[in-house]
């Protein structure tokens, strides 16, 4: 059966997202979908095509996710990390390679799923899922995966983890078990008008540096986290404190808006820098986790270096 690189390519973003739920790490993933490329290239000739293109891929990708995650640790969010901290306690940082990281929807998310699909692709890449799936052995993870994002059967995936039915469907009846209630939050869906009103305030009142309007927006049991610090901070009176305190330097900041992990995102400009010239410079990635009328998760990754290249953010703000 003849297939060509540019039919290797078509599946790029969906491995991508595929790879991105495996490993937690938007540079693992890149890395890994490099892999598959390579061996799918170099093993075209054993494709038969008795499978399609798209399943042998997603099988080889598995493959190269299950060998990259042998010799290393699971990924966490700052909450699977530690108790909740306070705003006077001496910040500590972990290496990149210790956090769960956030994706460019636009690198995960293959452009010509249909609704319904999009809608289980965008949910299975949002931050607090993929924490959760980090929690499972990659086996587990791997079947999960397989069956309820990619909508496999137990015996395909059987054939690609080299399990019986049997056991593919007790790992899965496992990995359940450890997701739990995560893995039955609502459905990605489109934004509504009022959540969109919802994120405009925010950067209005971000723009203006109002802590209480920011905080108004914020459910009561909200989470401040901003790797790589391992402190993390939880409600109303301990962010206020924080962003009026340690965190205030964020003062006349300028927001601008992305996508990532299935969830808004802005890149964070602070005021300042070397030429003194009114112009701002990286400082963070947002990514904002709402729920209902409010904004629940307020993550702030502060590894401008990586992150901004890789969501296509301007390396310097003029305003």
């Amino acid at each position: 059966m003849q297939v060509d690189i540019a039919q290797l390519e078509t599946h790029r973003p969906g491995l991508t997202g595929h790879c991105y739920r495996m490993l937690g790490s938007a540079f693992d993933a890149d890395d890994a979908v490099q892999e598959t490329m390579v061996r799918a290239w170099r093993g075209l000739n054993r494709f038969d095509g008795r499978a399609s293109l798209r399943t042998w891929m997603y099988r080889i990708a598995t493959n190269v996710c299950l060998d990259a995650l042998s010799d290393r640790s699971r990924r966490a969010r700052p909450m699977d990390d530690r108790p909740v901290g306070s705003v006077d306690e001496e910040l500590e940082t972990r290496p990149r390679t210790h956090w769960l990281e956030p994706i460019p929807d636009v690198r995960a998310l293959p452009s010509d799923a249909n609704p319904h699909e999009m809608a289980t692709l965008r949910q299975s890449i949002r931050l607090a899922f993929v924490a959760a799936l980090q929690k499972l052995p990659s086996r587990q993870r791997a079947a999960l995966l397989l069956t309820e994002v990619l909508g496999w059967s137990a015996a395909e995936v059987a054939e690609t983890l080299e399990m019986s039915t049997a056991a593919v469907n007790s790992a899965l009846q496992r990995a359940r078990a450890t997701i739990g209630s995560q893995k039955r939050a609502a459905p990605a869906e489109p934004l509504s008008e009022a959540q969109s009103e919802l994120l405009e305030r925010y950067v209005e009142a971000f723009h203006r540096y109002d802590v209480d309007g920011l905080v108004s927006l914020l459910r009561e049991d909200a989470t401040l986290s901003m790797p790589p610090y391992t402190l993390w901070l939880r409600g109303h009176e301990t962010i206020h404190a924080w962003l009026m305190g340690r965190g205030s330097g964020c003062r006349g900041s300028r927001l601008v808006p992305t996508a990532a992990s299935g969830l808004p995102a802005f890149g964070q400009y602070r005021p300042g820098g070397l030429d003194g010239h009114g112009t701002h410079h990286p400082w963070a990635l947002i990514v904002l986790e709402v729920a209902g009328d409010r904004i629940a998760g307020w993550n702030t990754f502060l590894d401008t270096e990586k992150f901004f290249p890789l969501f296509g953010l301007p390396p310097v703000l003029s305003v």
